[in-house]
């Protein structure tokens, strides 16, 4: 029987590498400013804990793609970084921001390991899987002790089953246009509805805050302004069934308008963030059984699909998207 050969990359898997090398340079970027600037020493630690093992990732990419005789992407390198800037965010918000990259990560990791065939593909997946849920948890310990976040809100457990009979569940309102009561399930898309987008919204105003590039300043307004309108949509469901909103402290941004990114980068970053907005979005849709709230999630889930195109479409008249391997066959 011939052997394969070991470093022989198939195209879903470069594609794959190439992805993930791009994604991990930007937080490599990322974390170096942030860790310049944390002015708590445990964050600090977490954080630097957590580059140093993602720098040895990028390390490992390289050798793969070298060993297959491919070319590594441009990705983001030092230039991404200005280190002599001024800190854009205060105590908390680093933390928060390592963990919504996290989340991404933990859905990338996923698809990214079922295209993949190779041992060698598949165990780097395992391992990057591993450090993701290892610094997830650190990083949630870490704003809940902190006082950054607060749990969900907590129910009365039941203590029998029930079976849905009458389709009327999914109704919005009843004949006395009284609504439903939220699920649990419903609830818990909707809290991570109003977490990610309170931190969308921050960040969005931080690019704005430090842009220079007039068109990516007034995208980074736009993506403000959507993060809040989802937001303020998502809350009222909640209000309207007497819930409790999650809420984030204030002071999470400094007043420097010095970037300490590239132009590039953040708006790569936002391009990163509207896709896991879009994933959100679609995701509860497929599990919420109300339909005024399915129907709220489609618009959302447009509205972020249409500023991410956009972001893309601004990235590539500025020569800042780097084209993705071609299938050459």
């Amino acid at each position: 029987m011939k052997q394969m050969n070991s470093d022989k990359l198939t195209s879903v898997e470069f594609g794959a590498l190439w992805t993930t090398y791009h994604k991990k340079t930007m937080i490599l970027r990322i974390l170096e400013h942030l860790i310049q600037h944390a002015e708590d020493h445990k964050a600090k630690t977490l954080m630097s804990g957590l580059y140093e093992k993602l720098e040895k990732k990028v390390i490992e990419m390289e050798e793969i793609m070298e060993r297959a005789g491919a070319a590594k992407p441009v990705g983001f390198t030092k230039e991404d970084f200005h280190e002599n800037a001024p800190a854009l965010f205060t105590n908390g918000f680093d933390i928060m921001f390592c963990r919504i990259l996290k989340e991404i990560s933990m859905g990338m990791y996923v698809l990214h390991t079922t295209i993949s065939y190779r041992a060698e593909i598949i165990n780097f997946y395992r391992e990057l899987t591993e450090i993701t849920h290892l610094y997830y948890h650190h990083f949630t310990d870490y704003l809940l002790k902190d006082g950054f976040s607060k749990l969900p809100t907590t129910v009365k457990l039941p203590d029998s089953i029930d079976f849905i009979t009458d389709t009327s569940y999914m109704k919005g309102t009843n004949l006395l246009g009284q609504k439903r009561q939220l699920n649990t399930v419903e609830y818990g898309l909707l809290y991570h509805s109003v977490e990610t987008n309170l931190f969308g919204m921050q960040l969005m105003k931080a690019f704005a805050q430090c842009s220079k590039d007039k068109e990516a300043k007034q995208y980074f307004t736009k993506g403000q302004q959507i993060s809040e309108e989802i937001l303020q949509g998502t809350e009222k469901i909640l209000l309207e069934n007497n819930i409790p909103s999650p809420t984030m402290p204030g002071g999470v941004l400094t007043s420097s308008v010095d970037a300490p990114f590239s132009e590039r980068l953040m708006l790569y970053c936002t391009y990163l963030l509207g896709g896991f907005s879009i994933g959100g979005q679609g995701f509860s849709s497929a599990f919420t059984l109300r339909n005024d709230i399915i129907a709220k999630s489609a618009i959302f889930a447009k509205d972020a699909f249409e500023y991410t195109l956009e972001g893309a479409k601004l990235m590539m008249e500025k020569g800042w998207m780097e084209e993705p391997p071609k299938m050459d066959i």
